[in-house]
């Protein structure tokens, strides 16, 4: 398993691009907890827990890289999946493309990746996450080329067949 300086390393220290597959339809993170509660409640927030990643976002654009994902998310949508539109606005706006997928139309498509991180098309970060109360529990490096030249391939297709975030939103 990658300690969160490893992995913090390896997100800050890719050349090209940065795609992530997300499959949950939640995750409940020490971070995020706060913001989601509030969400739900219909209370403010000022997104400053968020402005470190945003402004990275947006750092790594100026300086030419890319950063996209794709959540594969069941329909009929979750609140988290809700919420996860509403604060991917946010990364939109930051230079960050997020598409949506439907989990049914993954399956169909035979689309089946980790949570994970593609790194530069040479590195895999398999994100794990706790089954029952959905937290991260850590991350491994992956070096199998045939795994990942799998997700790459998966990538490509689910990247043709999403649907960019406003796009999905306007369907709910």
């Amino acid at each position: 398993m990658l300690s969160e300086a490893e992995l913090g390393a390896l997100l800050a220290g890719f050349t090209r691009e940065a795609f992530r597959f997300e499959l949950r339809d939640r995750y409940n993170s020490t971070v995020g907890r706060e913001p989601y509660r509030k969400w739900e409640a219909g209370e403010a927030d000022d997104y400053a827990w968020h402005q470190g990643w945003l402004e990275k976002v947006r750092a790594d654009r100026a300086a030419g890289k890319s950063w996209r994902r794709v959540r594969i998310v069941s329909v009929p949508v979750s609140d988290y999946t809700r919420y996860g539109i509403h604060i991917g606005r946010l990364n939109v706006q930051a230079g960050e493309d997020i598409r949506y997928l439907d989990r049914a139309a993954a399956e169909q498509l035979g689309v089946k990746p980790y949570d994970a991180w593609l790194l530069d098309e040479t590195q895999l970060i398999r994100l794990h996450f706790h089954a029952t109360d959905d937290t991260f529990t850590g991350a491994e490096l992956v070096t199998d080329p045939e795994v990942v030249g799998r997700h790459l391939a998966w990538r490509d297709l689910a990247w043709q067949h999403a649907q960019p975030l406003d796009e999905f939103a306007a369907t709910l």
